[in-house]
């Protein structure tokens, strides 16, 4: 009947293998080689099978020898990373943290989540990088990239933070001068503030599994997000807008919903980051925080690995 061996038996097996010696490995381990090579035995006995051929030259490892220091250089190799994954998370993140977004996304709700960040962490400080073009995680040195839209395999490692959703707003001054909107066909007779493209504006509404394009010459045509909410705000014209950007204010009277069941779909938010073994911990706590907000605003994490495609929330949101 086997024995199960202690971790400790099992490091001082490994040691014999990977020096093969047994003075070399009690001098790694700092202890005495009679120790050392009393430990082997006991772990043969424990097992029921020799592991070490030894001679006064050379010390061998057996068939069965080898099979045991593969699975248990592994099984150390695991517990090492377990401790570690621990002793990281329970650290208090500190230091720089470099983030890159768009500017739209950025402005309107990276902003608070760094707010946020920053008061829970006093050892912290962050750098921001928001620009429009895809920057290079690992040369450009960002801690986190957050991006927008569909993922594309990479070897950069990824975390859902949550998906942004839609609707269709307008003002209550508009709304009184408008007819009424009570289908989405009704929307031609209307004036859209609508994003910017080669080709003739366009939306893809959906409900269900029913869809609708809404193809129109716009009143206004923008390539900004937040241009789009002003000019809604003002009574210009129903425009698709986020709804963590417009639902304050709905809540305020300034904005009202239309058609609350047709929207574009949601788009998915990621936080992209390199790949390590073990993630920082003012990157994990900067992770952590953003998918909070987004279960805050009823929308769940989920995790993806790859580097995102090109998009932004002000193209999908304006069109």
């Amino acid at each position: 009947m086997t024995t199960t061996v202690g971790f400790s038996e099992m490091q001082v097996f490994v040691a014999v293998v990977t020096e093969e010696s047994f003075t070399a490995a009690a001098e790694r381990l700092d202890t005495d080689k009679a120790r050392v090579s009393r430990i082997v035995q006991r772990v043969e006995e424990k097992l029921g099978a020799r592991l070490l051929n030894r001679s006064t030259r050379r010390l061998s490892v057996t068939e069965a020898g080898r099979d045991y220091f593969e699975r248990a250089t592994s099984i150390l190799a695991a517990a090492e990373a377990a401790q570690a994954a621990v002793a990281q998370q329970s650290q208090e993140p500190k230091g720089r943290l470099k983030i890159s977004a768009t500017p739209e996304f950025g402005t309107t709700r990276v902003d608070d989540w760094i707010a946020a960040y920053l008061s829970r962490w006093p050892q912290v400080s962050v750098e921001t990088v928001y620009s429009i073009r895809l920057v290079d995680i690992i040369h450009e040195g960002i801690d986190v990239a957050i991006r927008i839209g569909a993922l594309q395999d990479s070897d950069l490692s990824a975390r859902k933070l949550g998906e942004i959703t839609y609707g269709l707003y307008a003002s209550p001054a508009y709304l009184k001068r408008a007819a009424p909107v009570l289908t989405v066909t009704d929307l031609k007779d209307h004036d859209l503030i609508m994003k910017a493209s080669s080709g003739r504006p366009t939306w893809t509404l959906v409900d269900g599994q029913a869809t609708e394009k809404v193809t129109h010459t716009p009143r206004c045509v923008l390539d900004n997000i937040v241009a789009a909410k002003n000019l809604t705000l003002s009574g210009l014209g129903i425009a698709q807008l986020p709804r963590f950007m417009a639902e304050p204010h709905v809540v305020e009277g300034r904005l009202v919903r239309l058609l609350p069941d047709w929207a574009s779909i949601p788009m998915p938010v990621h936080a992209v980051f390199a790949s390590t073994r073990y993630m920082d911990p003012k990157v994990r706590g900067f992770i952590d925080l953003c998918r909070d907000a987004f279960e805050d605003d009823g929308g769940g994490p989920d995790q993806a690995r790859g580097e995102p495609a090109v998009a932004t929330a002000m193209e999908h949101a304006l069109g």
